[in-house]
C-alpha cells in the first residue's frame, strides 16, 4: 500500500516519538534530548538518544536509527503498513486510499474483519451459555483456567445450522459476507447456507495484529474431522499463518526464538507453562512462508515437535523445506521430546523444568539432517562412499544462496569421511601403525629423523642430546608435509586442493587446520607463505600451526620448503599424496581378507580379487 508524503508527514507531527519509545524505554531528559537504554541490544550504559525536535532516535552502540514509524516497525516487528495503520489508529488519522481497487479490497477486508469478530464474540459468549457446558468441561479437564480461556477468546460453536448465520445478520454482516469469510457454506446441490462449524470448541486464529481471521474447531465426540479449520478466505491462508502469532511475537523477540509445536493446545499450555514464544502451524508441515515469517522476527526458530515417529516425519520434512530458503544467519533448530509425549502432556507430567531442558538441548540443522538422512547410509565399499559424496553434493543443490550451498556439501562430505576414519580406527587392524599384509610390501615409511648437537654461535656443544623425540606415525608425518606443502607453494593451491579436501585427517586439530585453509584458499589466493600464517593465527590457529611449521625438524622434505622449485615441490606432494592414499586401499584389503576368512563366499572373494588387483596397479603405477 502507498502512502503520500504529506500523510507520513502528518502522521508523524502528530505523534510525540519520546511518547511513543516511552513506551518501550525509561527515557531520561537530558537537554534537548532524551536518553536511555538501548530496546535493540544488551547494554549497561545508556547509549539510546531522542531527539524530539529532529524527529529521529539514535543509538551509539548499536547504529539503530529511525522515525516513529521505524521504532514501531523494529519494536513490534511489524511491516511498514502494519505500523502506519497502527500508528494513524492512535493519532486518530483515517489512512488514505488513493487506487479505486485499493479502496474496495480495504471495504471488502473491513467488512469481512468485522464479520469475524462478531463470529468470535459469538463464540465466545456461547461456550458460557446453557449450550456450552460440554465445550467448557472440555477445556476445564485439559487444566485451563478462566484467564487463560479469555486470553486466547476460546469458545463454542453451537450444534446448530443456523445460529451463527441468524446473529451475523442482527450484528449486519450479509450472507455473502459471511461465506467470503469462511463462516457460512452453501450445500453442493444448491439451497440455503448454513454455519460451517457446528457442535465444536473454537480456537480462534489472529493475524499479526490479534484480528481474528480464521478458526479452528475441535469436536467434542466421534465426529470427522477432529479438528476443522476455515477454508482460505481474502484475509486467511492457511500455509502463510502461524497460530499464536500475535500474543507470542514480542516474547519471541525477547527470548531470540519462537518455539513451534504442533497444536491449539500445545501453543496454550507452554503459554500457561512461561513460554508465551511458542505457535503453532494449522494442521499441516511447517512451510517455507511460515519459517520466513518467522525469520522476520528471530533468527533461529526452535521447532519442537512430537516424540512418536509422525513428529520426527514432521520435524524432517521441515528441514528440508527450510533447505530451499536457507540464508546466511538464518536457520533452524529442533528439540526432540521423549516419545510419547508432545509439550501439553510432558508439562502436565514433569513442569517447566522438564520442558527448559528439552529446548536447551535444540540441535541445530545441520545436525539434524545429517543423522535423520544421512548418518545411517553405509559407507563399506568405495562405490558406497562415492555414492553418499553424490548425493550429499545433489541434496543441497536446492539452498539459493552459493556460499551456504558450498558449506553444507563441504561440511556433510567431511563428516561422511570422518566417519569412515573414525570406524577404521576403532578397529585393531586400522591406523597408522596398522602392518600391511606382507605380499604388498613394507608400508609407506619418512626418512628417519636424524640424531643432532646443539652448538653456540662458535660451533661449542653445548647440550648433547641423544634422541629426537618420538616421531609421529607415518600417517601423520605425511599429513603433515602434505598440508605444510599446500601452504608454502601458493601456485600448487588450485592443483591439489580438491584432492586434499578428499581426506580427512586422523589428528583431529590437523583436520580442523586442513578444512579452514581449503575453505578460505581461493579468497587466500593471492597471499605468499606468510600472508597465509598471518591470517590463520588471526582465525585462532596459532598453536597448531606451530605445530606443523615444526613437522620438518623431524622429518625433513624439502619440497615442502617455501624455498622448494615449484616443479620439484609439485613432483614431492604429488608422490606424497600417492603413498598416502595407499592406506586407504590397506584398510579395504584387510577387512576383505577378515571377511573372507570369516565366511568364504563367491561376493566376498571377488571383492578381495578386486582390492588385489587395484593394489597392484597403483604399486605399478
Amino acid at each position: 500500500m502507498a502512502f503520500s508524503p504529506a500523510f507520513l508527514d502528518e502522521l508523524r507531527t502528530r505523534l510525540s516519538l519520546a511518547s511513543v519509545i516511552g513506551r518501550k524505554v525509561r527515557l531520561t531528559r537530558k537537554g534537548r534530548e532524551h536518553m536511555g537504554l538501548c530496546p535493540f541490544h544488551n547494554e549497561k550504559s545508556p547509549s539510546f538518544t531522542v531527539n524530539e525536535d529532529k524527529g529521529f532516535y539514535h543509538c551509539f552502540g548499536c547504529g539503530a536509527h529511525g522515525d516513529v514509524i521505524t521504532f514501531e516497525m523494529q519494536s513490534l516487528h511489524l511491516s511498514f503498513p502494519e505500523a502506519v495503520e497502527k500508528l494513524a489508529a492512535e493519532a486518530g488519522l483515517e489512512v488514505p486510499v488513493q487506487a479505486p481497487e485499493e479502496r474496495e479490497r480495504a471495504r471488502r477486508a473491513a467488512s469481512l474483519y468485522d464479520a469475524m469478530e462478531a463470529a468470535c464474540a459469538f463464540y465466545e459468549k456461547e461456550l458460557r451459555g446453557p449450550g456450552g457446558h460440554a465445550g467448557l468441561d472440555y477445556l476445564r479437564r485439559r487444566g485451563l483456567d478462566e484467564a487463560t480461556i479469555a486470553r486466547f477468546r476460546l469458545g463454542f460453536s453451537p450444534d446448530s445450522r443456523t445460529a451463527l448465520k441468524t446473529r451475523l445478520k442482527q450484528a449486519g454482516v450479509s450472507e455473502a459476507q459471511g461465506i467470503e469469510a469462511g463462516l457460512l457454506k452453501r450445500p453442493e446441490g444448491g439451497g440455503d447456507s448454513f454455519d460451517l462449524f457446528r457442535g465444536r470448541v473454537m480456537f480462534p486464529i489472529t493475524d499479526r495484529r490479534g484480528r481474528v481471521i480464521a478458526f479452528g474447531a475441535r469436536t467434542l465426540g466421534d465426529g470427522q474431522p477432529k479438528y476443522l479449520n476455515s477454508p482460505d478466505t481474502p484475509l486467511f491462508h492457511k500455509g502463510a499463518v502461524l497460530y499464536g502469532l500475535a500474543l507470542a511475537r514480542e516474547p519471541a523477540a525477547e527470548a531470540g526464538h519462537f518455539i513451534v509445536c504442533e497444536g491449539y493446545m500445545d501453543v496454550i499450555a507452554l503459554h500457561r507453562a512461561g513460554f508465551p514464544q511458542a505457535v503453532a502451524p494449522l494442521g499441516t508441515a511447517l512451510t517455507e512462508a511460515q519459517i520466513e515469517l518467522m525469520w522476520g522476527m528471530v533468527a533461529e526458530p526452535i521447532l519442537c515437535l512430537d516424540g512418536d515417529a509422525a513428529g520426527q516425519r514432521a520435524a524432517a520434512r521441515a528441514a528440508e523445506r527450510a533447505l530451499s530458503v536457507l540464508k546466511p544467519g538464518r536457520s533452524l533448530r529442533f528439540a526432540c521430546l521423549p516419545a510419547p509425549e508432545d509439550p501439553d502432556s510432558l508439562l502436565k507430567a514433569r513442569g517447566p523444568a522438564a520442558m527448559r531442558a528439552v529446548l536447551d538441548e535444540a540441535e541445530p540443522l545441520s545436525a539434524m539432517l545429517w543423522r535423520t538422512r544421512f548418518a545411517t547410509q553405509p559407507q563399506d565399499t568405495p562405490e558406497q562412499r562415492q555414492g553418499l559424496e553424490h548425493e550429499i553434493r545433489r541434496f543441497f543443490e536446492i539452498i539459493p544462496d552459493e556460499g551456504l550451498r558450498k558449506d553444507y556439501a563441504y561440511d556433510f562430505v567431511q563428516r561422511a569421511r570422518d566417519a569412515v576414519r573414525q570406524r577404521r580406527q576403532s578397529r585393531p587392524y586400522s591406523g597408522g601403525g596398522a602392518p600391511r599384509p606382507a605380499r604388498f610390501g613394507a608400508p609407506f615409511q619418512p626418512p628417519r629423523a636424524r640424531a643432532y648437537t646443539q652448538r653456540d654461535p662458535q660451533g661449542r656443544v653445548l647440550i648433547p642430546l641423544r634422541h629426537n623425540p618420538e616421531p609421529p606415525s607415518p600417517w601423520a608425518q605425511a599429513e603433515r608435509l602434505l598440508l605444510l606443502g599446500f601452504l608454502a607453494h601458493p601456485p600448487l593451491r588450485d592443483e591439489v586442493a580438491e584432492r586434499l579436501g578428499s581426506v580427512a585427517f586422523a589428528d583431529s586439530a590437523l583436520d580442523n587446520l586442513r578444512q579452514e585453509v581449503l575453505k578460505h584458499h581461493d579468497g587466500w589466493g593471492g597471499l605468499d607463505f606468510k600472508g597465509v600464517q598471518r591470517q590463520l593465527r588471526t582465525c585462532g590457529f596459532s598453536q597448531i600451526l606451530d605445530r606443523l611449521l615444526n613437522a620438518t625438524a623431524l622429518v625433513p622434505a624439502a619440497f615442502a620448503r617455501p624455498d622448494a622449485p615449484l616443479d620439484e615441490a609439485r613432483a614431492g606432494w604429488e608422490e606424497l599424496f600417492r603413498l598416502y592414499m595407499r592406506k586407504e586401499l590397506t584398510a579395504d584389503l584387510v577387512e576383505a581378507e577378515r571377511a573372507l576368512a570369516a565366511d568364504l563366499t563367491p561376493d566376498r572373494a571377488e571383492r578381495l580379487s578386486a582390492l588385489v588387483r587395484a593394489k597392484d596397479e597403483d604399486r605399478d603405477g
